[in-house]
Order: C-alpha cells, then structure tokens, then sequence
C-alpha cells in the first residue's frame, strides 16, 4: 500500500557557501577546512552535538594504531587530538603513543573548534532530499522540531558517513550483502573500577593481538610483527561467565578492547559488543542493534563485575548514544581506492593527505609499526554523475579492503579536511568539483598543516 503525500512551498532558512552534512571526523574535518579556507561553511547534525564517532557512538580511539615509527596523517585529525588534551578532554591510551579522547567533554571540544572557525552551527536537523536542478544539487530539505525547511548552498558535502546524499541524488553507490558487513558496536563505558586491582591483572595476564584468535569472531589475519605486542583485550572473563552459565551459549562472541581506565575508576570505550547481520541503512536493523547491543554489554558487565579483578562493585557508566556502523553505502567514485593501494604504499598526483598502513576489518589487522602510508586522492571523493557534491568519511570510492583502512576516523578526517578545502577552493575560483586546479586546493591544504606526500 501507498500514499500520496500532498506538494507543500517550503520555507529557505538558510544559504551557505558551503553545507557540511554529517559533523563525524569526516564532517567537522571538512567544515573546518572550509571555515578556515575563507568561505561561508554550514555544519549541520541530526543529533545535539557534533562529532559522529567520536561523541555520538563513543569511539574514543582516534589514534590507536599510532607507534613511534608510524608516520602519520597531519592536519585536522591530529588537531583533535591535540585540542582534546589541551582542554582536558584525552589522557593517554594503552597499546600506543596516542591519547583517547573524553567522548563527553570532546562535546564541547567540538563546539569550541565550530565556533572558534566561524561556522554556522546547525543541530537537530535532519536530512531528508536534495534540492536538485538536473544533475546539479543546489541544496537540502530538512526535518526538525520546526518542521520542513530548506538549505541552500553553493558546494554540498555528503559527511553523512552512509552517502545519504549521494544516493538520493542519483550518484552510483554499492554496499556489501547484509552477512558480508563489518559488524556494529553497542560502545559503554563502566564506572566504580578498582583501577590498581584491574590493572594488576592485566600486567600478570598481558593480551596481545594474537589472543585476538581463535574465536571466531575475532579471528583475524596479520602481517605476523602484531602477534606479540600487547593489546588491551578482553576474552577470559567471558568464556568463564560461559562457562559457569552467566552469559547463554548466543553470547560466545562477547570479547573485546577497552580504552583507559581512569584514577577515578572510569573504565571506558568498552568494544565489546559486535552484532552481525546489521544494515546501518535499515531502520528495522538499527532498531534490533541497539536493543540487542544494550542487552548484551549489561550482559557483559555481569561478567565483568563476576570474574575481572577490579571490576568487583563497577557498574554500567554510560551507552553511547547510538550504535556504531562501520559498513554500509561505498560511492562509486572517479577513483576507487583498493587493496593494493592501501597495502602497497599507493601514491596519486591528486592527493589530499596521507593515512598509515593501517588496515582493520574484515578480519584483517595491519598496524602500520613500519613507517608505510598510502596517498588518499581527490578523486575518491567525488562521485559520479552528481554536480556540486563531494562525499567525505568511510563512504569514499574503494574496494571491500580499501575500506578497512579508509573507514578508520583519522582518515575519515583526511578525506574530510581534503573534501573542506576543496569546497573552498571551488567556490572561490568557479571551478566545478570535476576540473577543479588540484595544485590550489594542495597548496591550502598546506598551508593548514596538512601533509600530502
């Protein structure tokens, strides 16, 4: 059954030079970018805060690859970092030189880096079409508690992190069978740690990415140096709660990392819950993951609080405020990135930044302890049969592997801060995304710190 909804004249609310949909790693990069590169830049959220992953999900780890032969990506990704721990919103992170970020005071990071740059703020909006003339958007219809309004702008970017916009406006995307997607996350923090008995155990049973093996759902494959060094992972007290009947035998796969552990008895950024079979695309999906996800990481605290010294009287801290998806829509790009390219040191005359070789998903576990990197070209960025429109975060062109790297959030702002600054760029000159001087937007790029080759 169908019905016909009624045509309606909608309010403009707004006009930009450049819209930003989506404020992840991706969307806040690119806004900034933009912001700084000297145009009028809209972000826009449908949530109440900006950061995606970061915030939203509770995805705390924006570095965690780092090691202190990686060379690493430069630019607005590290700016947060960087930011984090000057407002104290980070403190150090276990299995590497890199800082975890306080999903809940990165809030406030967030809005401080928005305001700061100039950036016109728009949260709880949500988007719904583009405004299209021909191939050409020109702009977004939203709903929010206002109702449906209009965003028109000059250059849109589709940070939605599932290329919402790309698809709507006809642009060639593909996805992965439902049973072939990276599992999604339910992310929670706990709270009342005995932090020196919980750490006093983890030195007498260190982990390292080998124990990752052998249970199925964390098999992975390795390049063979990450097998002995230590990662903060979490199995045994989950195979005694099995053992002993605490958890049902459908809970075999709870295992997992956890992030920091505070002085005050924090223990946060618990991945610990990964639910198969979840389209981030289906509503009726979302809603099973997060039901599900909530009721196997209260599961999972049981366990903890069972048989995990220090964990004796925590409880439940925190959910984050929505399941994290790490698979769903790929754009069809002018270039897709692949296997190859991420693992062979893949180099392009259109880059917009580097990311180390660091490859994580689809069983896959490279951390880039070497010092290799591969260029992240422009032209994964730019969809096709779509003017006007770049797409920034893990929805940019490449292959099933490709994307295990591309997807993780330091890159995600790679691509962002390169999709901002070549927003800017286009307005300023004229020029469409598609004959775009790729020399001008490189040369900004520098300018704002980021490194290219």
């Amino acid at each position: 059954m169908q019905i016909t909804e009624p045509s309606r004249q909608i309010d403009v609310v707004h006009q930009t030079d450049v819209l930003v949909v989506g404020s992840g790693p991706g969307g806040l990069a690119a806004a900034l970018a933009s912001a700084r590169a000297g145009v009028e830049t809209t972000l826009l959220e449908r949530y109440g805060c900006f950061g995606g992953n970061m915030t939203q999900v509770g995805v705390e780890g924006l570095a965690w690859y780092r090691h202190p032969t990686t060379i690493d990506s430069e630019g607005i990704g590290p700016e947060f970092e960087q930011r984090a721990i000057a407002m104290g919103a980070a403190m150090p992170e276990p299995q590497s030189i890199s800082h975890a970020l306080d999903a809940e005071m990165f809030k406030y990071v967030a809005d401080v880096l928005v305001q700061e740059a100039g950036i016109h703020p728009m949260l709880h909006r949500q988007f719904v079409a583009p405004i299209m003339e021909g191939d050409t958007i020109k702009g977004i219809i939203v709903e929010s508690k206002a109702g449906r309004e209009a965003i028109l702008a000059r250059r849109v970017i589709d940070a939605t992190g599932d290329a919402d916009i790309a698809t709507r406006c006809g642009a060639p995307v593909h996805k992965a069978p439902r049973e072939q997607m990276m599992a999604a996350s339910v992310m929670f923090s706990m709270s009342g740690v005995n932090k020196t008995r919980f750490i006093e155990q983890v030195k007498a049973d260190p982990q390292t990415y080998a124990d990752w093996g052998g249970n199925g759902e964390w098999d992975i494959e390795t390049d063979g140096k990450e097998d002995a060094m230590f990662s903060p992972f979490l199995r045994k007290p989950f195979k005694k709660a099995l053992e002993e009947g605490l958890l049902p035998p459908t809970l075999s796969t709870i295992a997992g990392t956890w992030g920091t552990v505070t002085d005050q008895g924090d223990l946060t950024y618990l991945n610990l819950v990964a639910i198969a079979g979840i389209d981030g695309t289906d509503p009726d999906d979302l809603t099973r993951g997060e039901m599900e996800g909530r009721w196997q990481a209260v599961m999972a605290v049981a366990a903890l609080k069972r048989f995990m010294p220090g964990c004796e009287d925590a409880k439940l801290r925190n959910f984050g405020m929505t399941l994290g998806v790490r698979d769903t829509r790929k754009i069809d790009a002018v270039y897709n990135l692949t296997e190859t390219d991420v693992r062979e040191q893949a180099r392009f005359d259109d880059s917009i930044g580097i990311f180390p070789e660091f490859i994580d998903g689809y069983g896959i576990l490279i951390l880039p302890t070497t010092g290799r990197y591969f260029h992240v070209p422009y032209r994964s960025l730019l969809p096709r049969k779509v003017e006007n429109l770049l797409v920034a975060g893990r929805a940019i062109g490449g292959d099933r592997i490709s994307h295990a790297a591309v997807r993780n959030m330091m890159c995600c702002a790679v691509a962002g801060q390169g999709a901002g600054t070549a927003a800017a760029v286009s307005v300023k000159s004229g020029q469409p995304f598609d004959r775009l001087d790729i020399g001008r937007v490189q040369a900004e790029l520098r300018r704002q710190g980021a490194r290219i080759d």
